[in-house]
Parts: structure tokens; sequence; C-alpha cells
């Protein structure tokens, strides 16, 4: 079963419905129609050697789960899963009467603490990250291995391209040895201190290198200055341009662009997610329902315009996280869902509609 087939076969389809900001009345013009739904494997299917969790369509704004896939999210309290459990009347464009055997209430449980609160937080470090991208950019130019090594120079150092600038070297007639018990510390030696025809390596192969290399020196000279590699300080350099350099090829440009517009530094979208889950993780402990159907949209909206700094709205989420986590405690909710009695609905979901 595909996408495709799936529509050429409504019949399976038990549950389609609009999702996204138009379910969560978080829509303004222009927004994009997303959808969401759940479907039964054909039997023979579901004997057969194939198997199918969810299919989707190639821009990945219609997905639909398969009943089983559905119900074991379900039991883990994934937050999209009960969103579409739970979605608003006037956004189900389908529903079979067997879906009447999931009661949303059987399924809440204190694991939204850590699915709703949890993955808010987890859109917070994102926007954290977005934050520092924007403030804190790349260069275009990847730095190298040399900007990150130092010479012991007077009572202090210099950064060792300025060193070999100063003392008008390059660093391809230089050679290295290691430093005896001094981690990535090592003597520099140059080429117009060898007296035969030897020669040195250089302190890197070439601009791609990501380690310095060593070189055979003679014993009998004696090192023009002592260097120190900052290793750990270039790993992590490199984690980070990496990372940067895929946000900027993967990012949405329009997103980006509005981001900029509102001149706040953040992902406006994204932190406006995050408090709808915030507020949906406290409503779940309070009411012990999903609350699809956003009653709080000015104020989810004043965020997504860009209206709060950065730092007021991290203020405000720990305010919230502090208060979820007391509300979690005082619940009567169950640690976690009744797996057993979503195993007894799936099988009599099956054999019904079978």
């Amino acid at each position: 079963m595909n996408f495709a087939q799936l529509h050429q076969q409504k019949e399976f389809i038990l549950l389609d419905c609009i999702s996204g900001s138009q379910a969560y009345n978080l829509n303004l013009p222009g927004s994009d129609v997303d959808k969401k739904g759940i479907f039964i494997v054909p039997k023979r299917e579901l004997y057969g050697f194939e198997s199918c969790d969810q299919v989707a369509n190639e821009s990945n704004d219609e997905v639909y789960f398969e009943i089983k896939r559905f119900l074991e999210l379900l039991t883990k309290n994934n937050p999209n899963i009960l969103e579409l459990l739970n979605t608003p009347a006037e956004c189900v464009l389908y529903r079979h009467p067997l879906m009447n055997l999931i009661k949303p209430g059987d399924f809440l449980s204190k694991l939204c603490l850590d699915t709703f609160a949890g993955y808010a937080q987890t859109q917070i470090r994102k926007a954290k990250g977005l934050n520092k991208k924007i403030n804190k950019p790349m260069d275009k130019t990847r730095k190298s291995v040399l900007d990150f090594c130092y010479v012991i120079y007077k009572n202090g150092s210099i950064p060792l391209n300025s060193w070999l600038n100063e003392n008008k070297l390059a660093q391809q007639d230089c050679g290295l040895v290691d430093l005896d018990h001094f981690r990535n510390v090592y003597l520099l030696y140059h080429q117009k201190q060898l007296t035969d025809n030897g020669w040195f390596k250089g302190i890197v192969s070439g601009p791609d290198a990501d380690d310095v290399q060593l070189s055979s020196v003679p014993k009998n000279i004696q090192p023009l200055a002592t260097m120190n590699f900052n290793k750990d300080g270039y790993s992590t350099y490199c984690k980070e341009y990496k990372e940067y350099k895929e946000w900027e090829e993967k990012r949405s440009q329009a997103r980006y662009e509005s981001t900029l517009a509102h001149g706040k530094s953040y992902d406006a979208k994204n932190m406006m997610h995050t408090f709808r889950l915030l507020n949906m993780a406290g409503e779940i402990a309070l009411y012990h329902e999903v609350i699809v159907h956003r009653e709080d949209r000015d104020f989810l909206l004043k965020i997504r315009s860009g209206t709060f700094e950065f730092d007021t709205l991290m203020q405000m989420v720990d305010e919230k996280m502090e208060l979820i986590k007391v509300l979690y405690n005082q619940s009567d909710l169950p640690e976690q869902p009744d797996i057993k009695k979503a195993e007894n609905i799936l099988v009599e979901i099956r054999e019904e509609f079978y």
C-alpha cells in the first residue's frame, strides 16, 4: 500500500483530517493545508510479506498512519497522534464508525510531560541554535588547522600565522616534533636550519588537512619556537561549521527572511509552536483533554509576529516548565497508557473491518 494506492482505495481510510495550522486555529492568509489520517491495510497485505506503517505524498504534507502504527504511537503519547485523534469536528473530512472504539481520554498519561513539554524543549534548543546562527554567522571561508595553532611569544602567545608572517616564513618549509609530556604541543623548526639536503614536511599537508604532521629533525639543531595546536577547539569548530552549512542549505528561505524581518533573531513560527505545545501539556494535566483548536490564538500569533524578545520568551518558557512539572506531579493521570487495552482495540477493529 502506497499513497497513490490508498487514495484509489479510499474504503481503507478510517480517518481523514485537515491538520496543522488550520486545525490549530493558527492559520494565516497563505497558510498551507496539511492533512493527516489513519488507514487499515487490506487483509491480504496484513497476512502477506509486505508491511506498511505509514504513507505520505511527495511533499510530506499529507500523511496517513496504519492503524497498528497509530495505536503504537498513541500508547507512547506522541503529540502528533494525540492531536490527530482530537482533531476538531470542523476539520474532520471522514471518520469511520470503528474509530469510536478509540476514546482519547483512555490513553492520556503522565508521559505527556515528556512528549509535549519534552518536544517543546527540543524546539527551544533549535531556537537557541538559530539565534546563535543568525547573531554569530560563520565565515564563508572555512578555517584551517593553522588558524588554531599558537606560538609562545614573549610573555604570552600569538597566532601561528602572525608569527610566520613576522618572521617571513612559510608553513610548508617548517617541521614539527612532539614535545614530551605536553598534549598537542610541538617544537617548531625551519628548513634554513638544515645543513644537508634534507627537508621538512610542513606543519600541515595541505589546506584540507585535519591535523598537524610531524617531521624528522636532526638532534643538533635548536627549535625556533614552541607551538600549540588547539585540537579540541578545531574539532568543535568543524562540527559547528558543518551544522551551519547544512542549515544554510536546508533552511526555508521564506521563514528565514521572516525571521530577519521581525529582527528578533529567532524562528518565530518555531517558537509559536513551542508555546502551543507547552500550553497543551499543561491543559492535559489539568483537564485530561487534548485541546487542538487554540483559544490562545492571539497570544501565539503575537509570538509568531516577533512581538517578544528572545530572552523574554526564554524566561517565560522556564516559568511554564516549572509550573507544568508541578501540575503533572499533582495530577491523577496514570503513569502510562494501558498497552493491553490498545492491543485489544486493534484486534477488534481489524476483526470488525475485515
